[in-house]
């Protein structure tokens, strides 16, 4: 994964482009290891879950939109607040209208590439 190891905005670019390109494997790339996935409030994942939940959205085949609106770091912490969009018709004919407001955590690794720690797509939702 290519990112900018002074700006972790950037993680927010490099996982739309793998998204949208429907990249499975670049888009696990912008996790950590043990990385958190919240795809539902209240409903945490990683590992296998956080792959499962990942490829249903991609199999969606919608174009995703996303644009952080703070970033604020602390050493190999970062926080950042996007706000995302992902809206269209899916492959079964569904309409779909998902945005939010995500709240995630990145941190630096040792190689200088920015990961998520957290990934909480709904911010501040409470859970259904």
């Amino acid at each position: 994964m290519t990112t900018s190891h002074d700006d972790p905005a950037h993680l927010v670019a490099t996982f739309l482009a793998a998204f949208n390109d429907g990249d499975a494997a670049v888009l696990e790339q912008a996790y950590e290891p043990d990385g958190v996935l919240v795809p539902r409030p209240g409903f945490p994942v990683t590992g296998p879950e956080r792959s499962a939940a990942n490829a249903y959205l991609l199999d969606m085949a919608l174009p995703m939109d996303a644009r952080p609106r703070h970033v604020y770091v602390a050493g190999d912490i970062a926080l950042l607040i996007v706000d995302w969009s992902l809206r269209g018709t899916a492959p079964d004919g569904t309409a779909v209208d998902l945005r939010g407001t995500a709240t995630d955590v990145a941190r630096r690794g040792t190689d200088g590439d920015w990961r998520y720690v957290i990934d909480n797509p709904f911010g501040t939702a409470l859970p259904s």
